[in-house]
C-alpha cells in the first residue's frame, strides 16, 4: 500500500505536521490516521500508551497550555476530528534553537492533518466551532505529579487567540506567568 502518512517539519524542531494521504473511489474514501512503523523514527521507538478525546461545547473554549515533566514527558499526536480549532505549541526545551517560540496551526476535521508534539513542548488550543473534538495519542501515561502548564495569555509568549475566551478551566487560568529568568525544561 506504500506510505500513507506524509511528515512535514515545522519551524520548531521535533514538531511535525503529519498528513494522511486520503484515497477515494466510488465507495467513498480511506485514510490511515496512525502507523507505528511510519512514525517510528519521530516517535523515537516509543509506542502509544494512551488515547484521549476532548469535546468542546462552545466556540472560544481554551484548553492548555499543558505538558508533562520528565520522567513522564511525552510525545503527543493531536488531530481535530470534528469542527475546527486553533492549535498552539510552545517550545519550552532548555537550549532549543526555538526556545519560547510558538506555532499557531488551524486544525479542521476535513484537513487530514495531525500534529506531532515532542516532549518539552506545551500544547493548547482554542475551539473555533461549537462541539469541536480533538483526539490525542500519548506515548506516556498521564501522571498528575508531573503535569505542568503555562498560561495561554502569558505576555512572554505573545499568542494571539482568534476569538475571545468563552471558557477556560480555573487550573489553566491560574498557571503562573513564566519568570523572566525561566531557562526551560530539561528533557
Amino acid at each position: 500500500m506504500g506510505t500513507q502518512l506524509q511528515l512535514n517539519k515545522t519551524s520548531i524542531t521535533g514538531v511535525c505536521e503529519v498528513r494522511s494521504l486520503r484515497g477515494q473511489d466510488e465507495r467513498g474514501s480511506f485514510a490511515r490516521w496512525f502507523c507505528q512503523h511510519e512514525l517510528e523514527q519521530v516517535l523515537q521507538g516509543l509506542t502509544i500508551r494512551q488515547i484521549n478525546h476532548s469535546l468542546n461545547t462552545k466556540a472560544g473554549v481554551v484548553r492548555g497550555l499543558h505538558f508533562q515533566y520528565p520522567p513522564a514527558a511525552e510525545h503527543k499526536l493531536v488531530r481535530c476530528i470534528r469542527g475546527e480549532v486553533m492549535d498552539f505549541i510552545v517550545d519550552l526545551r532548555a537550549g532549543s534553537a526555538s526556545f519560547l517560540q510558538h506555532l499557531s496551526i488551524r486544525l479542521r476535521e476535513s484537513d487530514d492533518l495531525m500534529l506531532l508534539i515532542p516532549p518539552g513542548c506545551a500544547h493548547g488550543f482554542q475551539a473555533l466551532d461549537d462541539n469541536s473534538q480533538l483526539l490525542y495519542l500519548h506515548t506516556s501515561d498521564y501522571q498528575p505529579g508531573f503535569e505542568g502548564g503555562c498560561r495561554i495569555d502569558d505576555p512572554c509568549l505573545k499568542i494571539h487567540l482568534p476569538l475571545p475566551i468563552s471558557t477556560i478551566s480555573e487550573r489553566d487560568a491560574s498557571f503562573v506567568l513564566l519568570a523572566p529568568d525561566f531557562n526551560g525544561i530539561h528533557v
